[in-house]
Order: structure tokens, then sequence, then C-alpha cells
């Protein structure tokens, strides 16, 4: 059974050096013009996402939700952890800190303007987890999780999700906005609302996970 693993490989790697892939007979018009046109929107990375695989990024807003329950839910029997690491020097607080209003601001512009320029929803979403995560290094996990629960973020999240879903469903329907000036920050039907709906998903999701590891593991 060897020998036989092995004649299949050297055949694969003999395919991949000798025959050529077949060519596409395609139009004169580009994909990437075809997605932008379509789309509205100059980034076509976002109309792809909210657009032309729209059923597959609800799934995947889907899972993240599940994976932060998931979270949750296995390490709700444990034992929270007694010791919490965290930065305790001043450079280390102020470089952390500093990188965290960097990472903030990244995702509010990619919150705003993902659609017309090279990130989305879920950059913008990564780039605020990471600036909370770097707060969360360098403060009290009990400040954090009073302005988790002062600002009620796991009902923004839940809403967040809600809301994403239901425009996704009435856009997959075929109802959709009008499209706009190309490159204007009102343009693209849906897709900027559903960019912004994925952004604050991401973070707050994010930040929940975050505390859930502090808490219990002690560290993120």
């Amino acid at each position: 059974m060897k020998w036989l693993y092995i004649i299949a490989g050297i055949a694969l790697f003999g395919k991949f050096l000798f025959i050529a892939n077949p060519t596409l007979d395609l139009p004169d018009i580009s994909i990437l013009e075809a997605v932008v046109q379509d789309s509205g929107i100059p980034n076509a990375v976002s109309g792809i996402i909210f657009r032309n695989r729209l059923y597959d990024t609800i799934f995947e807003v889907v899972v993240f939700t599940i994976a932060i329950m998931g979270a949750n839910f296995l390490l709700a029997n444990e034992k929270p952890s007694t010791t919490i690491y965290r930065f305790t020097d001043q450079p280390s607080i102020v470089l952390a800190r500093l990188g965290a209003t960097i990472a903030a601001l990244v995702s509010i512009e990619l919150g705003i303007r993902g659609h017309l320029s090279p990130g989305g929803g879920f950059a913008a979403g990564v780039a605020g987890g990471t600036a909370i995560g770097l707060v969360a290094i360098t403060s009290s996990p009990e400040w954090m999780q009073a302005i988790y629960q002062r600002w009620q973020a796991a009902t923004w999240e839940k809403i967040s999700v809600l809301v994403f879903v239901i425009l996704a469903v009435i856009n997959l329907s075929g109802v959709e906005l009008p499209h706009g000036e190309m490159g204007a920050l009102i343009s693209g039907g849906f897709i900027p609302i559903l960019n912004l709906l994925v952004a604050i998903k991401v973070a707050l999701g994010s930040w929940a996970v975050i505390l859930i590891f502090i808490r219990y593991r002690g560290l993120l």
C-alpha cells in the first residue's frame, strides 16, 4: 500500500510538471470589472463577499457566533483563574495603548469606508478586536468587564447578527437599494450597511472571547 501512495504522488507531481491546465475562453470584460459594475463599489472583494457570495457570508457570521458561544460553554464549568497576567511596566502600557488607539482608528475607517478601499467588515472587526485586546492586557479585568456590561455589548452583538441576517435575506430575495454614485460613501446598496454590521459583530465578539479567556485562563 505504501508503494501505491508513492506512485500516486509521483504521478500527481508529474501532472503538475508536464500537463498544462486548460484555459478558459472568457469574454473581453474581466471578472473583476464585472464584479465592480454589478456591486457598484470599487472594492471588488467586498462586492464578492457581500453580494456574489452573500449566502456563504451569512453562515460565516453564524459560525463565528457559534464559536463565541462554544468558548463560553466549554469554559463555563471551570474555575476562574486567580492570577491575571497583564502589563505592569509603564513603557509597555503606553506602547500597547498607543497601538490600541491606532487599531481602533483603523477599525472605524474600515468599518465606514471598507467598501471603497482595501479592507472590509471582517478586517475592521479584527482591528477593533486587536484594540480591545491591547487595552485588556494593560487594564484591570474588572474594569473591562464593567464596561462590557455597562454598554450592553453582548446585546448589541446579537442585534448586529440578527439585523445582518435579515438584510442579507432581503438582498438575496432580489430587493436592492440604489447603488448610488461609484466611489461615494453611500453607494453599493446594502453593502456598506452589511460591512458595518460585520465590523461591529466581529469586534464585539472578539471582546467577549477576550474576557472569557482572561477570566478562565488568566491571559489572552
